[in-house]
């Protein structure tokens, strides 16, 4: 069967103002990014071993509708270059920090 596609707005943090006093700080919101982005590759690698499945009932001939194996792997590969994307996004806004002049 073929997921439902559909628009889920991420919430990382509430606001972008850190305020101490709700026990919002600096290492909780780190805390919560970084299990947003293990989420995210979790969610990834599971896309591609789903992919890996697919592949393989199509090779023994197991699969019945090619299309799901076509939309598995567009999903995967579009997953995987917005990962990229935000890798580079990241490195990028790194660099930029580094330049500054305190």
């Amino acid at each position: 069967m073929i997921d439902k596609i559909g628009y889920k707005p991420l919430t990382l943090v509430g606001s972008a103002a850190v305020n101490n006093s709700d026990g919002t700080g600096a290492s909780n919101v780190a805390k919560s990014f970084g299990a947003f982005l293990n989420g995210a590759i979790d969610d990834l690698n599971r896309q591609q071993s789903t992919v890996d499945q697919l592949n393989q009932q199509f090779v023994k001939g197991e699969l019945s509708d090619v299309h799901q194996l076509t939309i598995a792997s567009e999903k995967a590969s579009l997953g995987l270059q917005v990962a990229v994307q935000v890798r580079n996004k990241v490195i990028e806004a790194y660099q930029e920090i580094m330049r500054m002049q305190v």
